[in-house]
């Protein structure tokens, strides 16, 4: 362990060449300050993808019938639904359960029509976090003919609350199945398929319509604890109630978003090894110029009885303070920037010059141009780490140096 008079001695010897080592300081902050600004970045849209896709899109975990995922056809339900939802919320780690229905439709409000997408749901069931409707305040306005429609969707017709919307479409029998219902409001959805094409009724409305006594397309959902989610989609599944049918957790109905957010792991990680090769080349480059200038004086230490092990530790504790004095202010201005943005968010669109914001849609998500940085503490000590690593790394060619060093030929150089 270095003395006290070790450490006075690296202290000193940093400030010898005080533009050298601030240079070297910038360096080691500024990518401090990158890989936080980024891995807060990052971890702001891989959670917002996690709620997005575990929310209203597809829950912790999915029932249906084993082709509907890839055919949509009206026909595929899940029978005696009530029954069978009643008895998924007797498990212990569900919290909760929502059966819905999806057929495509030919909307009008005139003479011209459309394309759209029933969805039928249980509004009293939908109006939680991660529900549907979000919380309590549309769900009054769904049921006997009454509708919401998608904020794309009705801003593409124009269509606007009190408006009548005729819908045509097929039935389970392949009959024509056709009502008229009353827009109520208009509904701003992370799910890309209700946004952009969503006429949100009731779920007996929908059975009404498309003939569907007591049936569903799928079944959506949500538990209390993640970590329990193989064991409770194993319950499930052997459930039978729910014998033929498809349970599945939402990492395989999503997978490309659990791509994505791996993916943006292994991203953090490059933009670290980034900052280890910034914090490696200034604190080398310091150390090793610092080395070369101080030949003779150690020239003289070693003649004086100073062992090449003491002058080793001494430019090890030089590298080290100036790696953690540079990951000290880089991690001051990293948790400055999460501090100004974590509440207010970031707004990309903003960026561009353009103060409103913008929605795209991935894989059925609704992407907002809205970010809210995330940062965690094992964010600061990776970092921390991986200089603390650099500098020890970077003093190894210094500490070779000085061990072949000879006390009379440093002397003369």
């Amino acid at each position: 362990m270095a003395t006290s008079s070790t450490l006075r001695i690296a202290w000193r010897n940093l400030g010898r060449n005080r533009r050298r080592t601030f240079l070297a300081l910038g360096a080691i902050a500024v990518g401090q300050l990158a890989f936080l600004a980024t891995a807060a970045l990052l971890h702001g849209y891989a959670e917002k993808y996690f709620d997005s896709a575990t929310g209203p899109l597809v829950g912790h975990i999915q029932v249906h019938a084993p082709e509907w995922r890839d055919d949509r056809s009206i026909d595929l339900t899940i029978q005696d639904i009530h029954h069978t939802a009643d008895e998924i919320r007797k498990d212990p780690n569900v919290a909760h359960v929502s059966p819905r229905i999806f057929a495509p439709v030919l909307a009008a409000l005139t003479e011209d029509g459309f394309m759209g997408m029933v969805v039928g749901i249980n509004p009293a069931l939908e109006s939680h976090k991660s529900g549907l409707l979000g919380d309590e305040t549309l769900s009054g306005k769904i049921g006997d003919r009454c509708i919401l429609v998608g904020r794309v969707f009705a801003q593409k017709y124009d269509m606007e609350p009190g408006m009548q919307l005729a819908v045509i479409g097929q039935d389970v029998d392949g009959s024509i199945a056709n009502d008229l219902f009353t827009i109520t409001d208009i509904l701003s959805s992370p799910v890309a398929v209700v946004n952009n094409l969503g006429i949100v009724m009731s779920l007996h409305d929908a059975q009404e319509l498309l003939l569907m006594s007591d049936q569903a397309h799928e079944i959506v959902i949500h538990v209390d604890d993640g970590d329990l989610l193989d064991e409770t989609v194993l319950r499930l599944s052997s459930s039978p109630l729910l014998a033929g049918m498809e349970v599945l957790p939402w990492q395989k109905i999503v997978p490309h978003i659990v791509s994505m957010i791996k993916f943006m792991d292994i991203y953090l990680f490059i933009i670290l090894f980034i900052v280890f090769l910034a914090a490696a080349a200034g604190i080398a480059n310091t150390m090793l110029m610092s080395t070369f200038e101080r030949t003779h004086e150690f020239g003289m230490l070693l003649s004086l009885g100073c062992g090449p092990g003491r002058l080793s530790r001494m430019i090890a504790v030089e590298a080290v303070i100036l790696g953690l004095l540079g990951v000290a202010i880089g991690t001051v201005l990293g948790l400055g920037f999460f501090l100004l943005t974590s509440e207010t968010g970031i707004n990309y669109a903003a960026l561009g010059g353009d103060k409103s914001t913008y929605e795209m849609a991935y894989k059925g998500l609704q992407i907002s141009s809205f970010v809210f940085p995330k940062l965690y503490v094992r964010d600061v000590v990776f970092a921390v780490c991986a200089v603390l690593l650099t500098s020890f790394i970077s003093v190894i060619w210094p500490t070779l140096h000085i061990a072949r060093l000879a006390p009379m030929e440093a002397m003369r150089s």
